[in-house]
């Protein structure tokens, strides 16, 4: 929660205070610059918060609880980050006028030679190019998510080799199944009132030893009144490995139950049993939560530019950072680094930081481009002009928050490092690919069509293509 008040809070005073600047740049006074800052910028603002609010009120479609009780709460923290940014702010920086860039004085005057002014000419340009190498570079980044698997085992996460706990389970892997360290509970019940005959659970147990994935089956404990019994089973893969939770979904269970005698019923426990669970749940969440959203997403952006045409690349660009993400992520702990796999919910985190975080920066800049097309600027001047204007404020708010998530990576636990670099990396690519490069390029090529139906016509004394304005 205090991550994303600090992330969000600073995208969206940034995105105030930048186009304050500009506007001042332009000579207007700090009241009407305040004023035409708030105008300019708070819709899209205002259209980037709906969009990370959906996404995590979508959170309450899933199957786990701690899911459903964070996301209602993001939303809230995201909805109030909003109401500041577009009231307290603006308040604020009334108040203070140019005092509030103290004692810094290079509000008055536009950087010489400005990169995202030689940015914005170079897109302008060609713009078939750059779609092209960020689209397929991305595109490359994710064909590493096809490598990516998930990994259960949180207890040891980040403990050093050497430490006694350690030690105790590498001692015990060695004579034992590795199933040994955190076994599973088979609890065989008589359904119909009378008690488990000693054939039965000797039987059951017998049975039990046969199943594929099966290493020891300890004697069973009964109950008193003879109506349960609960075997340990001994697994021959790791308990917290993927191996042996896709072990206990397609061997273990459905043995247990098959071989449950007649008129008793066979329940699988213990930790492997709940990470299966967990991981049902989780693949449901990918299934319903991510298509929810992305259909509310896709509405809200529509009505934002009017558009039937932008929305939908905007979303392709949404989902190659996703990919990238998370492939690039694969790549570096399980190729570089040598780890089994990543934690089974990052994902799930990288939908809640990434996707919706990163959003905004495209949002800010498809509303630049529209802002500029509007004015009456051709496709292309006015794809110069959104990067040379809205560039720097994308470029300071990612950096900020890609680099404060990168401290997890400091943290000493191997989650937190995945989680914090996942998360910095996905917000990178966000913010310097596909807010910067992608969507620009697509929708210079894309030209008026990308407002299809509504039709941009030029603005009265403007000319049809103008060039875009050079800083001396």
């Amino acid at each position: 929660l205090i991550v994303v008040l600090f992330g969000i809070g600073t995208d969206y005073i940034l995105f105030v205070m930048f186009r304050y600047r500009e506007r001042l740049r332009g000579g207007e006074s700090p009241k009407d610059a305040t004023v035409t800052a708030v105008a300019r910028a708070g819709e899209a603002i205002a259209s980037a918060a709906g969009v990370v609010m959906v996404a995590f009120l979508a959170l309450v479609l899933s199957s786990l609880s701690v899911f459903r009780a964070i996301g209602p709460a993001l939303a809230i923290a995201v909805g109030v980050m909003l109401v500041a940014a577009l009231t307290l702010v603006p308040a604020v920086v009334s108040l203070l006028g140019t005092r509030v860039f103290w004692p810094s004085r290079s509000w008055q005057r536009e950087p010489e030679a400005a990169r995202f002014a030689r940015i914005g000419r170079a897109v302008a340009r060609r713009p078939a190019l750059y779609a092209a190498v960020s689209g397929v570079g991305l595109l490359a980044l994710g064909i590493g998510t096809f490598g990516f698997k998930a990994t259960f085992d949180l207890s040891s996460a980040g403990i050093p080799k050497t430490a006694e706990s350690q030690t105790a389970l590498v001692t015990l892997e060695k004579g034992l199944p590795p199933g040994a360290t955190d076994p599973t509970d088979v609890l065989l019940h008589a359904v119909g009132g009378g008690s488990l005959s000693s054939s039965e659970l000797t039987g059951y147990g017998r049975a039990l030893s046969g199943v594929p994935g099966v290493g020891v089956v300890s004697p069973p404990h009964v109950s008193r009144d003879g109506t349960v019994a609960d075997y340990t089973v001994v697994l021959t893969k790791d308990p917290a490995s993927t191996a042996a939770v896709n072990l206990l979904k397609t061997s273990v269970r459905p043995g247990a139950h098959a071989a449950a005698p007649a008129g008793t019923v066979a329940l699988v426990g213990g930790t492997t049993s709940v990470y299966a669970d967990i991981q049902r749940a989780v693949n449901h969440d990918y299934a319903v939560v991510f298509p929810a959203a992305a259909l509310v997403i896709l509405l809200i952006l529509g009505l934002m530019l009017r558009s039937a045409v932008a929305p939908w690349y905007l979303m392709v660009s949404v989902g190659l950072g996703f990919l990238a993400t998370l492939g690039t992520t694969v790549l570096v702990f399980q190729g570089l680094a040598g780890q089994s796999g990543l934690v089974f919910i990052l994902p799930v985190y990288m939908y809640v930081f990434v996707v919706a975080l990163g959003t905004d920066y495209n949002i800010l800049m498809i509303a630049r481009l529209r802002e500029e097309t509007k004015e009456g600027y051709a496709p292309r001047p006015a794809t110069a002009l959104a990067l040379q204007h809205t560039g720097p404020t994308i470029a300071a708010a990612g950096l900020i928050l890609a680099g404060t998530f990168a401290s997890l990576i400091l943290g000493g636990n191997s989650i937190l490092a995945q989680v914090g670099f996942a998360v910095s990396c996905g917000i990178a690519l966000a913010a310097f690919v596909v807010a910067m490069f992608f969507t620009p390029s697509v929708t210079a090529l894309a030209g008026r069509q990308a407002w299809w139906p509504r039709h941009m016509e030029a603005a009265s004394g403007r000319l049809a293509e103008p060039e875009p304005a050079r800083v001396s």
